[in-house]
């Protein structure tokens, strides 16, 4: 890169976006990292349009300040609870963004060639042509592969961040869904990808791209349907991890090491999470991208019993005889924006000097931390927010096991019966406290569709109701 403070200052914000990502790895010092983030960002920006920019700072201006507004419209009216869909949302922008700056870099590499050819003057060109009329034949061929992935990646980032959006928003359906052959259909688009690339590398021509283009629409569009709803969390992280390297490639493309590094850093980041999210719930990555959860692997056991309801009195009661308590929140406590009224149900026991704690599990909600960000924006105390790990073992000596909105990560049937959808994932074994109650609006299964055969044990009593209406009640009880 031709300019030294452009340079200097993507050194400057790369290290910026390290200290961010490294930041948010725990709720007290996420905020900070968040304020790194943006430092990075702003300088990355400002740089840019200093150095590379410099001949369009009315377009980008614009484009910002644009941007800037849907993004400010968009952050004040979006919900906690549609948080996962914006994720989704945004990382679709990404992939779209790869896809065109693909398509533009393989349109200039034939007209900067034409260019030449005719006798142009390189100097005339813009900052990204005079950087195509500097490469010889093999680096030429070198960008084409960049360009080839980038819209490849970005197309399947796009195609499967809006179904994934879809899915988070209900405006798609959760369960697993795929075409007749679904395996055999994303196999052989990709290996018609694959020829394509061949073909592209081979000719330059349009055509193979415009083919490799669909079938990673497809392949997008496709891999996501297939995958059920409780592995949405997972799906979420996979896609931001598509995205960085969507951006990675992007910035092999033009040139630009700040998008390479954060591509990358994005995409590692992305990679790991979803590693992680798999591992905590005793799934290969593989075995989430090809399947997902959603459907039986055989005849599933018969659920017993009936579900108990109780009232907000009796609730109260158990509470205020309790010394230990665990609450468990998930999804459906993000809906019913109920986390204010918990942290208050938390300070008045804790005022009594009774042990309260949370157990969160790692892919409770729609979105990897999803919890965790909702109770720290009702400021419940970091010390007393526990992982699975750290508090599933303290569940027989617990009095009263509060659960509200969760059901995949408290199902037994993950335990007991290996025909389950979800067998073999480590689940809140809130069964074994002495009394379980859970807030639930209704009697129906979760987003997964599946049954839960925690609501019908003898120690679980059901509190249905909207779970903020519900502690609404329960809260004046508390003596």
């Amino acid at each position: 890169m031709e300019f030294g403070f452009t340079t200097a200052a993507y050194v400057v914000a790369a290290v910026l976006f390290i200290l961010s990502l490294g930041g948010l790895s725990g709720q007290e010092s996420a905020k900070r990292a968040v304020w790194y983030g943006i430092a990075g960002m702003a300088l990355a920006v400002v740089a840019t349009l200093i150095g590379p920019g410099s001949g369009y700072w009315l377009l980008s201006i614009i484009l910002i300040l644009g941007g800037g507004a849907i993004g400010y419209q968009l952050a004040t009216r979006v919900q906690m609870t549609q948080m996962p869909e914006l994720v989704a949302a945004m990382h679709s922008l990404v992939g779209l963004a790869a896809v065109f700056v693909g398509l533009i870099a393989h349109f200039e590499i034939g007209r900067v060639g034409g260019y030449l050819v005719a006798g142009g003057d390189p100097k005339d060109l813009g900052t990204f042509a005079s950087l195509i009329a500097k490469k010889d034949a093999v680096e030429i061929n070198i960008l084409r592969v960049e360009l080839f992935l980038g819209i490849f990646i970005g197309a399947v980032t796009f195609t499967g961040s809006v179904i994934a959006y879809g899915k988070l928003a209900g405006r798609v359906s959760s369960a697993a869904e795929k075409l007749p052959g679904g395996h055999i259909l994303n196999g052989a688009a990709a290996g018609i990808s694959l020829l394509t690339l061949i073909w592209y590398f081979n000719t330059g021509g349009f055509l193979p791209l415009f083919i490799m283009l669909l079938c990673a629409l497809f392949i997008g569009y496709h891999l996501i349907m297939g995958i059920g709803g409780a592995d949405m969390p997972v799906v979420v992280s996979m896609l931001n991890s598509y995205s960085g390297w969507a951006a990675a490639a992007i910035g092999f493309s033009l040139g630009n090491d700040l998008l390479i590094v954060v591509g990358a850093l994005v995409g590692s980041s992305g990679a790991i999470l979803s590693y992680i999210m798999c591992k905590a719930m005793n799934r290969s990555f593989i075995s989430v991208i090809l399947g997902g959860f959603g459907g039986p692997a055989g005849e599933q056991m018969a659920v017993e019993g009936e579900q108990v309801a109780i009232e907000a009195d009796g609730v109260a009661q158990a509470l205020n005889e309790a010394d230990s308590i665990i609450i468990i929140p998930g999804y459906g406590m993000a809906v019913a924006q109920a986390q204010q009224a918990v942290s208050e149900l938390v300070k008045k026991l804790r005022a009594k000097g009774k042990n309260v704690r949370f157990a969160i599990h790692p892919v409770a909600g729609r979105l990897p931390g999803h919890m965790n960000v909702l109770l720290a924006e009702a400021k419940v105390p970091y010390d007393i927010v526990m992982e699975m790990d750290e508090i599933n073992d303290d569940f027989p000596s617990t009095d009263v096991a509060i659960v509200i909105g969760s059901n995949d990560i408290v199902n037994p049937a993950a335990q007991d019966d290996p025909n389950s959808p979800i067998a073999g994932m480590p689940v809140l074994e809130c069964w074994k406290a002495k009394t379980v109650f859970v807030s639930k609006r209704g009697q129906g299964t979760g987003y997964s569709g599946i049954e839960n055969p925690l609501f019908f044990k003898e120690n679980t009593r059901m509190f249905y109701g909207d779970a903020k209406a519900s502690l609404d009640k329960l809260l004046p009880l508390i003596e």
